[in-house]
C-alpha cells in the first residue's frame, strides 16, 4: 500500500466495498483520488459503475467537507441511488430472485 493511502472496506446496502483513498494523489495537494471496488459480491454493480469499481478524482477539500472519505463514498452511492435506472435495475434484479 502506498503511504498516505486509506483503505477501508463498508457495507452498503448489502454490498462490501472497498474504498481507497489517497488525499494528496502524486504529490498534488487539495487533488484527491478515490476508488470504489466491489468485493462481495466481486465486481457486482453499483449506481456509480456498472462494472463495480469506479476511479474519481476530486477535491480533497470536497471530502473533508463531506466527513471523510467514508461518508464521502456513502454519500455519493446513496444520491446515485436515486437515479431512476438505478432503482429499475434493483427491482429487475429482485423479480429475478422470485422465481
Amino acid at each position: 500500500m502506498t503511504p498516505g493511502v486509506f483503505v477501508q472496506q463498508i457495507d452498503w446496502n448489502g454490498l462490501a466495498i472497498e474504498v481507497s483513498y489517497e488525499p494528496d494523489w502524486l504529490r498534488n495537494p487539495g487533488r484527491a483520488h478515490l476508488q470504489l471496488r466491489s468485493v462481495v459480491p466481486e465486481r457486482a454493480p453499483l449506481p456509480i459503475s456498472e462494472t463495480g469499481y469506479r476511479s474519481h478524482f476530486c477535491f480533497t477539500e470536497d471530502v473533508v467537507a463531506e466527513g471523510g472519505p467514508i461518508a464521502y463514498s456513502v454519500a455519493w452511492l446513496d444520491h446515485a441511488a436515486e437515479a431512476p435506472a438505478w432503482k429499475a435495475q434493483q427491482e429487475e434484479a429482485r423479480q429475478f430472485t422470485l422465481f
